[in-house]
């Protein structure tokens, strides 16, 4: 195989490290937004439909994380969860726990949770971590207009991912799911 060859091929095997966008104005990014498509992953898998992410500023800096889904049986689960932001107050990478909180010492609770995409007016976002393993894309509203999610899509191929382990999530109801 010719060297070019080889590394043309080594290159598409391991993308460029993942980037965050540049800054993040993190009381305009609180409130719900809804899942739209993810990469299938092992603790939502009990959630089938209408899933959202509820953030919302504390007295202590942090952020309280409530996410919420349907389960098969139709009941609504929710996941309490806090996240801190990683390095200046506009640095788009944080550290979220679903843990118990007497366990937030240890570093392995915490995930990396990078915003990636976000549009200038905070109403679609992509959500992922540094190998990639994760991916969420998020919205402000239960429908995401159509050439805003292939262009989102076209970001994120560029960006490294797999677009076809994407997993389109499912909205039954028009109602949120806020409380």
């Amino acid at each position: 195989m010719p060297l070019a060859s080889a590394q043309a091929q080594s290159s598409e095997a391991s993308p460029a490290p993942l980037e965050s966008i540049t800054s993040l104005d993190v009381p305009r990014y609180m409130g719900t937004w809804y899942e739209v498509a993810k990469y299938p992953n092992w603790f939502q898998k009990r959630c089938i439909a209408n899933t959202s992410a509820t953030y919302a500023m504390q007295a202590n800096g942090m952020l309280q994380v409530v996410n919420r889904c349907q389960k098969e049986d139709g009941s609504i689960t929710d996941a309490l969860g806090e996240a801190k932001q990683v390095g200046d107050a506009n640095s788009p990478k944080l550290k979220v726990r679903f843990a118990p909180a007497w366990l937030s010492f240890l570093p392995f609770v915490w995930g990396n949770y990078w915003v990636i995409d976000l549009d200038p007016q905070y109403q679609l976002a992509a959500v992922s971590e540094p190998s990639r393993k994760y991916l969420w894309i998020l919205s402000r509203t239960q429908t995401v207009e159509p050439k805003a999610y292939e262009a989102l899509l076209q970001r994120l191929k560029e960006k490294g991912f797999n677009l076809d382990a994407i997993e389109i999530s499912k909205q039954t109801t028009a109602k949120p799911l806020t409380q």
